[in-house]
């Protein structure tokens, strides 16, 4: 069996340990694809955009990242079984991530930087866990998981979903007319939604006021954005506009419109912003190999993979 990894980085890594897993697996790694006709399996990671098309036997997608919008953008890509990268390493690392920036803007952190660069000694009225209300967009895997760990704290707990979902201890909106009203109940709002024609852009500048104008907890002086969902899915203008015009209090931005994010661009300096380089959930390579080579040896034997992107919905 032959395995093509395409990913702009990290494949000699992700070859190494895939062969300390599979010895018997022949893997090329992009740009020597070899022949092309030898070739069953793609690891990739945004593929240049034609590749996978040009393989005549390609039998399985596997996608480094829990994103596939790239991947279904593409035009070219062949219609063939997708699966979207889970794992226990990503979901805890993810809900490290969004448990980390809860509490730092829960507790004004941003502000205490701020206070510091001056030195400046001055209290700031923080409110309890029990007072704030967090709202989880998307109550997939990933959010589940934010929710479970966000649950020992105290705080109360929202999520919105496209389609019905519940889980114990978190309130549930559902569908676009309980948008505003989860929307009106958040103080901090953590988005994890895939990128579909549907959440692009969602983000925007009304999106934030309809957080600002209800959704404040009493000690907060606004509202949060946390983004570790895809960069499409927000503006970044309207989330400098909102900082600005006091709509929005904070943000922790995980990823952007375009990446990495330009230079110049002012949310680098913004104090109140939190900027990390698209890695709240960054998995190890070895947790990448590993179910990269459960997914081959599944298909391989006509077994049920897992995580099989649904191609309507996007995810």
């Amino acid at each position: 069996m032959t395995l093509l990894i395409a990913c702009s980085s990290r494949a000699e890594q992700f070859a190494a340990e895939i062969r300390a897993h599979d010895p018997q697996l022949d893997i090329r790694i992009a740009p020597d694809t070899g022949p092309l006709e030898a070739i069953r399996y793609a690891l990739v990671w945004q593929p240049p955009a034609g590749l996978l098309a040009a393989l005549p036997n390609l039998q399985l997608i596997v996608s480094v990242g829990a994103g596939v919008d790239a991947l279904l953008d593409d035009p070219s890509t062949p219609v063939r079984p997708l699966v979207r990268f889970v794992d226990n390493d990503l979901t805890t690392r993810m809900a490290e991530y969004v448990v980390l920036n809860v509490l730092y803007h829960h507790r004004r952190m941003t502000e205490f930087r701020e206070l510091q660069t001056r030195r400046t000694w001055t209290y700031l009225p923080e409110p309890a866990a029990r007072d704030v209300r967090v709202g989880i967009m998307g109550l997939g895997v990933l959010g589940t998981a934010a929710a479970t760990a966000l649950r020992p704290f105290g705080y109360q707990l929202r999520a919105w979903t496209r389609t019905p979902k519940g889980l114990e201890g978190v309130t549930c909106f559902t569908g676009t007319h309980q948008l505003d009203p989860f929307l009106a109940e958040t103080d901090i709002a953590v988005v994890l939604l895939p990128l579909t024609p549907q959440t692009r852009g969602l983000l925007n500048r009304s999106f934030l006021r309809k957080l600002s104008l209800r959704g404040r907890s009493p000690l907060l002086p606004g509202p949060v954005l946390i983004n570790a969902g895809r960069g499409g899915l927000q503006v970044d203008a309207d989330v400098l506009s909102a900082l600005s015009a006091g709509e929005l209090y904070a943000a922790s931005l995980d990823v952007f419109e375009s990446e990495p994010l330009p230079p110049p661009s002012p949310l680098w300096a913004h104090p109140r912003v939190v900027i990390t380089p698209h890695n709240a959930a960054e998995s190890a390579p070895a947790a990448i190999a590993r179910y990269a080579v459960r997914q081959i040896k599944t298909h391989a034997r006509g077994g049920k993979l897992e995580n099989v992107v649904h191609r309507a919905r996007g995810y």
